[in-house]
């Protein structure tokens, strides 16, 4: 019941302290929970149209930049932590096995190969796990999408610092202020900068989704009209 009850107030957190005592209705759970639903839809509307509204003179020329590395023979190479690796996995997807009759494209998630991850991970260093695959794999003219919610993940940040060196284009897609992500897109590291500002991981992995969707299909219109 415990382990309920901690689960519950997680995902309904102002259910915490309004429990249904005994004998309390039933449909006043049900509207608190219905209420929480609400606000949550509207926390993931107000955030992709803050990321929209952010972005607006953005997403065109991050789009075309993708697009020309995939028509000059370039490749995508995804990454990220937790949430962020599951991003990097359905970009991936979605470039290599796209719907419809779109064009397929040649895109890699750094996330998948445990092997290398855990051997980088355990002889090298965790932050590391990313920027080695970099150094093995990228080659001038290809791109690195980096995802962090925080904008400062460790491994991220050496990754896209790699792949620059080694005359990758680069894109950071973060959350909270941008956080480290900022700071290297002034100093020329990242050359496509998309935050979704918000301190609430799950809205800002939400709001991710919507940007990577937006440059796929930016990239398949793009493709489709040469």
């Amino acid at each position: 019941m415990r382990i309920a009850d901690e689960r519950q107030g997680f995902l309904y957190p102002f259910l915490g302290d309004q429990k249904a005592e005994d004998g309390a209705a039933l449909e006043e759970v049900l509207r608190e929970v219905r209420s929480s639903t609400r606000m949550k839809c509207e926390e993931t509307i107000a955030l992709r149209r803050r990321v929209w509204e952010d972005h607006l003179h953005d997403f065109e020329p991050a789009g075309k930049a993708l697009a020309d590395c995939f028509a000059h023979g370039g490749r995508a190479f995804l990454f990220g932590n937790g949430g962020s690796a599951t991003d990097a996995g359905d970009m991936r997807c979605v470039l290599v096995s796209p719907p419809g009759a779109h064009r397929p494209n040649p895109a890699f998630a750094l996330t998948d190969d445990a092997a290398s991850i855990t051997a980088v991970g355990n002889d090298v260093g965790f932050e590391y796990i990313f920027s080695r695959q970099i150094i093995a794999l990228g080659r001038a003219g290809d791109v690195a999408i980096g995802f962090s919610t925080s904008g400062t993940s460790r491994s991220v940040v050496e990754a896209l610092q790699m792949a620059k060196q080694m005359g990758l284009l680069t894109f950071a897609i973060a959350g909270y202020d941008g956080g480290k992500c900022v700071e290297m897109q002034r100093e020329g590291v990242v050359d496509h900068l998309f935050v979704a500002r918000s301190e609430h991981i799950p809205r800002i992995q939400e709001a991710h989704a919507t940007v990577y969707h937006a440059l796929c299909e930016l990239v398949w219109t793009l493709q489709e009209t040469k």
